[in-house]
């Protein structure tokens, strides 16, 4: 049973996004140890103007 909730927690996490931030912490512990983290709040922000300012065609 655990071993099917912890399936759908990563699948549910993976889905929404939530990772994303998980890893771009990873990423910034690795490449910039020093720099300063942002909230994941603050994160999100970012990522929203990241992609209305650089759009990726889509065919539908």
């Amino acid at each position: 049973m655990r071993t099917w909730a912890r399936a759908v927690r990563w699948y549910l996490r993976e889905l929404t996004g939530e990772t994303e931030y998980d890893r771009y912490c990873e990423r910034q512990a690795r490449h910039h140890p020093r720099a300063p983290l942002p909230t994941r709040r603050e994160y999100q922000v970012l990522r929203t103007l990241h992609r209305e300012t650089h759009p990726q065609g889509r065919c539908c």
